[in-house]
């Protein structure tokens, strides 16, 4: 059942598991890792150049030869060139996040390309559709990264109604009840990028990948909302300084200046105090760092046990 569902069909995967877009971490050993374990690994372009994004994908081909796609962050500064090598490179399926897709959507539909918007409303979900993407990841506010204002739970099935195409849920899922419950609310898959961090296979720093096994529900918070960017991140030194520099009436230049790096410090560079600890609130359900196989094997078995409990008929 779990792996005869649309989306599997669509993207060619065995497992309705999609890895986040990750920037900085969605690098060619985790994208090959999870496509090769039935999943989609999704590279991570975010705001690096188109030489970065070329050997990636040349990397991530000499590793596998499933599917995967490229995530491209709509507020790049490289974006027109990110757009270009994926184009040039003929990746098949793209992940779009971090803005409104709409202007890009016929350049790469031209191309053959699958496309497959990242989006926080029902509104936008609409308005992608009516474009001709192929699927529509609906992400609640329980992810790392940029998030919107709507949880997961409230957000996906209003979606899924609003819409055609096959739906993805994404935001506060690490196993496999997550699963269950966002195919119960009518996603055809998931996307999780906070648990692929505690991979192997991911380049993230061991102390950010250990500080993620350490925090709890609580252990995030969203900043950025006051200049139009809202990040939910690990709490540290970092987003404390940010909070009282928003209440104190920061300029949005300021604001940004004390974000620029952050990601590549705190996540690579392992700087736990000064970097932008990008991860979800399902932090607390982590506990282990494991091979990229076994997170998606241990999933999948999970998910069918959770099925099997609830259509057991009861005792009387």
């Amino acid at each position: 059942m779990l792996n005869k569902l649309a989306i599997c069909e669509l993207l060619g995967i065995k497992y309705p598991i999609i890895q986040g877009g990750m920037a900085r971490l969605g690098t060619a050993e985790l994208v090959s890792a999870v496509s090769e374990a039935g999943g989609l690994g999704v590279i991570g372009s975010g705001d690096a150049p188109p030489e970065w994004l070329t050997a990636q994908i040349k990397n991530v081909r000499e590793r596998t030869s499933k599917p995967f796609a490229v995530n491209v962050l709509l507020m790049s500064p490289f974006l027109e060139d990110t757009l270009r090598v994926v184009i040039e490179e003929h990746v098949g399926i793209v992940t779009m996040g971090g803005g409104n897709p709409g202007v890009y959507i016929s350049r790469l539909k031209e191309a053959g390309t699958k496309i497959i918007p990242v989006i926080s409303t029902v509104a936008l979900a609409r308005r992608v559709e009516r474009l001709g993407i192929d699927a529509i990841v609906a992400e609640g506010m329980e992810s790392g990264g940029h998030v919107g204002d709507t949880t997961t739970m409230a957000l996906l099935p209003q979606v899924v109604d609003a819409v055609k195409v096959p739906v993805i849920a994404a935001g506060g899922i690490a196993d496999g009840r997550g699963l269950v419950a966002a195919l119960s609310l009518g996603a055809q898959g998931v996307q999780m990028g906070t648990r692929f961090v505690c991979s192997n296979e991911c380049v993230a720093h061991k102390m950010f990948k250990e500080r993620i096994l350490s925090e709890k529900d609580r252990g995030t918070v969203v900043i950025g909302k006051s200049i139009g960017h809202p990040l939910r991140c690990i709490k540290n030194q970092m987003t404390r300084r940010f909070a009282e520099m928003e209440q104190a009436g920061a300029s949005e230049e300021e604001l940004g200046e004390l974000l620029m790096g952050g990601l590549f410090k705190g996540t690579i560079e392992g700087k736990l105090d000064e970097g932008a600890l990008m991860a979800g609130q399902i932090c607390g359900l982590i506990n282990e760092i494991k091979p990229v196989k076994n997170i998606i094997e241990d999933i999948m078995a999970e998910a069918q046990r959770v099925i099997e409990n609830m259509t057991e008929p009861t005792q009387s």
